[in-house]
């Protein structure tokens, strides 16, 4: 059996509707009653738990082969996670998959998150649990974010200078982890997944334009505009501050290299950022569930 955390969050719900998808069991742990996804309750068996507290899991791990480990990322996602492992050890689960980030490359001390993803991935990798890490670069949906100010100024503001990314569509990456938590040799094993192509903001600005049949231009900011924007937006500060520490390590690493080998391996063709616009915008320009 199969459990999926994060349930309610994208990535979770998207990689437990795969599963269904494919026909495959799966059990979904969410820590808020209220946010259950609609999922196939002929083969989704929903436990409301918190991954960080032992003693709410005993349902949702009993008969538990192997978990896919994801939680939000916040100040507690180092314990809540590490914890997590523990729980897994102690209820016999034997394989567990890490969703972390391919930002481990950057130095950890510019970055917490990733330096989090880190430090989990080596408490599990020494827990005695058989492990995969899985590390997905940034997803093209995180962008539908700035839909509002290029609706409203048709341009596109980040704090990215000139730098390239390789964003990945989270529903490729949904397929490929389907594909690892039903496959019996992964385990050792450390994927990096990007999207097909290396864009620069310039490049994003122009597809955003193409598809919405009107101009869309880049204007690169400071990291304290993009904070203050960030903010404005109601996001928690201490998010917003891993956020700016994440701009600032890309802007010490700004050409971004594309991956295709978990694409490949397991059979899941690259969405372009323009099939992901395409899909994602609408006719009349607004945002589409992604």
């Amino acid at each position: 059996m199969i459990l999926v955390t994060g349930a309610a969050g994208m990535s979770g719900e998207m990689i437990i509707r795969e599963l269904s998808d494919q026909g495959v069991p799966v059990k979904a742990l969410v820590r808020d009653p209220s946010r259950v996804p609609a999922f196939d309750k002929d083969l989704v068996e929903v436990f409301v738990g918190d991954m960080a507290r032992r003693e709410t899991l005993g349902e949702a791990l009993a008969g538990v082969d192997t978990a896919l480990m994801i939680s939000s990322a916040s100040e507690e996602m180092l314990e809540t996670q590490c914890a997590f492992v523990d729980a897994c050890s102690a209820a016999g689960v034997r394989y567990v998959v890490k969703y972390s980030g391919t930002e481990l490359g950057f130095r950890r001390e510019r970055f917490r998150f990733a330096r989090m993803h880190a430090e989990i991935e080596e408490y599990l990798e020494q827990s005695g649990l058989a492990w995969t890490n899985f590390r997905p670069s940034g997803f093209m949906q995180i962008f539908m974010r700035e839909m509002p100010g290029i609706a409203r100024t048709g341009e596109l503001r980040l704090a990215a200078e000139d730098i390239t990314l390789a964003s990945v569509d989270a529903r490729d990456v949904a397929r490929i982890a389907a594909r690892i938590v039903t496959s019996s040799d992964q385990e050792g094993r450390t994927w990096v997944i990007t999207g097909p192509e290396a864009l620069s903001m310039d490049e994003i600005a122009g597809k955003f334009g193409e598809a919405l049949g009107r101009p869309v231009r880049y204007v690169p900011i400071s990291p304290e505009e993009r904070r203050q924007d960030l903010l404005a937006a109601g996001l928690p500060p201490y998010f917003v501050d891993g956020l700016i520490e994440q701009v600032m390590a890309r802007l010490e690493a700004p050409r971004a290299k594309v991956d295709l080998t978990a694409h490949d391996r397991f059979g899941v063709r690259p969405t372009t950022f323009s099939e992901f616009l395409a899909r994602a915008l609408p006719a009349d320009g607004e945002a589409a569930a992604a």
